[in-house]
């Protein structure tokens, strides 16, 4: 897998740098850039998970965790640079719905059509939902509430939101890498199980992990400038808005490697593993990566508020409420995977219509 993800990515970069450097199409540049930024975002994973490895459990959790959305944050800072504000909240927005929605529903579909019911650990999945509730059903709804009154301190409250999301997100990487990391050993045990079971998946060394890790970096950072440079151009030439493209496409150009990944341990009985995938992913992305890019915004002198639109509200809402409605019986079939994968479904159509308003 990884000598394909290899293979593709460079021809991808190879097609992306002709189409940038003969100024040919606009649209061509920015679908070759997000697809060439599907096989890098998978090396970035296999290099951080190798790495991670060679760290040990605490290093390497924390290091998963940092580097878990590292192409989201990297797409995110060039937006933020461009003054894509609505592309960036937009992108947070599709990164919550698609990994709640689509990913653990794809998830639950595949794994249950092989294993008719699928259980995963109950105290987890409650400690999960309370975070959900948490990160996105107060962090962003309460913000964009009082955003409604005419006052000036929504900066302030951005600041404050972002700042205690923050903090609360390390207490819970903390929580289950160090005070009560027997609550997550099992997923762990799980994880070697499923890699000693197979050997189809190439294994980095330490400094081969580093390497790739940093040359990887670099060039998602090169083809993610050049996706967002054209944002404009495709939302006037497709007919797309800007929060269509950060729902729909840059969210999926940013979790691909995540998505595969989750539904394969479905696939496999390993529903513990890919509910700490996909909800793992969501969290990050609200209580991480969106403080992460406020205080960025904020370094560079053109903050953004950490206030949605309604839509994007009630979509992220309507997500968290599901899968926590989901997650706490303990179990899985293909029925509430297909429920989960249409009200996606749904959304995105609802978000393709919004440039129509």
């Amino acid at each position: 897998m990884s000598r394909w993800m290899s293979i593709l990515a460079v021809v991808m970069i190879v097609i992306s740098a002709v189409i940038r450097f003969t100024h040919g199409s606009e649209t061509l540049q920015f679908f070759a850039s997000a697809v060439a930024i599907i096989p890098l975002a998978a090396m970035m994973g296999q290099a951080t998970e190798s790495i991670a490895a060679h760290a040990g459990p605490r290093l390497g959790g924390l290091l998963s965790a940092t580097f878990g959305n590292a192409v989201e944050l990297i797409i995110g800072i060039f937006s933020l640079e461009q003054g894509l504000f609505s592309l960036v909240k937009a992108s947070i927005t599709g990164s919550i719905i698609g990994n709640l929605l689509f990913v653990l529903g794809l998830s639950f579909f595949v794994g249950g059509i092989r294993h008719p019911i699928q259980y995963f650990n109950l105290r987890v999945a409650r400690s999960n939902a309370s975070m959900l509730m948490l990160g996105v059903g107060i962090a962003f709804v309460v913000p964009s509430i009082f955003a409604l009154a005419p006052h000036e301190q929504n900066y302030a409250l951005s600041f404050g939101v972002a700042a205690v999301s923050l903090v609360i997100y390390i207490l819970g990487l903390f929580f289950s890498l160090f005070t009560h990391r027997e609550v997550s050993a099992y997923i762990e045990d799980e994880a070697a199980e499923t890699e000693g079971a197979g050997h189809e998946e190439v294994k980095y060394r330490l400094w081969p992990a580093v390497i790739v890790l940093l040359i990887s970096t670099v060039l998602v950072s090169i083809e993610s400038d050049w996706l967002v440079e054209n944002v404009k151009s495709i939302a006037a030439g497709l007919g797309w808005s800007e929060v269509f493209i950060g729902v729909v496409v840059v969210a999926i150009i940013g979790n691909a490697a995540e998505h595969a990944s989750a539904v394969w341990m479905a696939w496999k009985n390993r529903m513990d593993l890919s509910l700490e995938i996909a909800v793992g992913s969501t969290l990050q992305v609200a209580m991480f990566i969106a403080p992460v890019l406020f205080f960025v915004s904020l370094m560079m002198g053109n903050p953004f508020e950490l206030v949605f639109s309604w839509p994007e509200l009630i979509s992220m809402i309507a997500a968290v409420l599901l899968v926590v409605i989901l997650m706490l019986d303990g179990e899985s079939n293909w029925l509430e995977g297909a429920m989960a994968v249409g009200a996606y479904l749904v959304l995105a159509v609802g978000f393709y219509t919004l440039h129509t308003a």
